[in-house]
């Protein structure tokens, strides 16, 4: 299987891996059984998502049948913004492994670089955005405390390789200057209608391996509806046009246009044949002049922006 490798580590992280975002409770123990028996060995989970739980027994699962060993899998979680604080960072880790059953993250993220207010386990979680009333409730945790934190985590076995997601350049380099383990790994939104290539190049340049998430665009926000009235990726002529050449489908060929500029790809389909679909993207190449078309739909449309819930957290601005 094609994979990137992780720069502090050297460990392989797979390019294409299973998303856990808006994987329903009762059916992620299932899903995440024949996700792995299909050939996926990474599976991408938060602790935001409320299914990791469910996620592991499918793990278990999968373990106790013998398709695969532990070391077999890359299982990516993240903490959430209500645990910046680095008195909670680690009982946070520790409760999500407890959660999935497992005893380390191969990656371990920072979900978003804002810090909420504290919320207890044990009163609500996943905690989300809003407190108790509804409203949204910021914290002063500077990033530096969390990621010093986060590289407690690694110390002490709980997690192999750290990483950020929706972060921008600057607060990439911020880290840089006081990090004793570098983020392996950004998580970023990526698709044609948002292709972010300087931040994409200044990874490669840092070393950061990257991994896209909603590669479908509008196609995940449909159903939140969030889609901000967005065309279909899927069904965009120009995609199509290229799917039907290649004797693929459109989400192979959207998939295809990140892997295939190195970049790592977590889709998630509840249907088993698009699951299959998916993990067979790298099966074919697409031309220079395909890949520039592709990214030539760029309009900076970015669909999972926290500004639209609070103006106070527009990170992206």
């Amino acid at each position: 299987m094609a994979s990137i490798v992780l720069k502090r580590t050297s460990q392989k992280m797979p390019l294409v891996g299973f998303g856990l975002w808006k994987v329903n409770k009762d059916t992620c123990a299932d899903t995440v059984f024949n996700a792995i028996k299909a050939g996926y060995r990474l599976l991408d989970g938060a602790g935001d998502y409320g299914n990791e739980k469910q996620a592991g027994e499918g793990v278990r699962r999968a373990i106790d049948a013998g398709l695969v060993k532990r070391e077999d899998l890359f299982i990516t979680s993240k903490l959430w913004n209500t645990f910046h604080a680095k008195e909670h960072v680690h009982a946070l880790a520790r409760k999500q492994l407890s959660d999935w059953g497992l005893d380390y993250f191969d990656l371990y993220l920072i979900h978003f670089p804002i810090t909420l207010k504290y919320v207890d386990p044990n009163h609500r979680y996943p905690p989300e955005w809003f407190g108790d009333d509804g409203k949204v409730y910021l914290q002063n945790t500077p990033m530096i405390e969390t990621w010093q934190a986060m590289e407690k985590v690694v110390d002490d076995g709980l997690a192999k390789n750290i990483g950020l997601s929706n972060c921008q350049g600057s607060l990439i380099l911020d880290v840089f200057r006081y990090a004793r383990h570098e983020p392996a790994v950004l998580q970023i939104e990526h698709h044609p209608y948002l292709t972010q290539e300087p931040l994409i190049q200044l990874c490669k340049t840092l070393g950061i391996a990257v991994t896209a998430y909603s590669s479908f665009g509008p196609q995940s926000y449909v159903e939140l509806g969030a889609h901000k009235g967005a065309a279909s990726l899927l069904q965009h002529n120009m995609v199509a046009e290229i799917a039907n050449k290649k004797g693929k489908s459109s989400s192979q060929v959207l998939l295809r246009w990140a892997t295939q500029r190195g970049l790592a790809v977590i889709p998630k389909s509840n249907n088993h044949d698009r699951l299959v679909q998916n993990l067979e993207c790298n099966s074919f190449d697409l031309s220079p002049e395909e890949i520039k078309a592709i990214s030539g739909l760029d309009i900076g449309l970015r669909l999972n922006d926290p500004a639209d819930i609070d103006p106070r957290l527009a990170i992206f601005a």
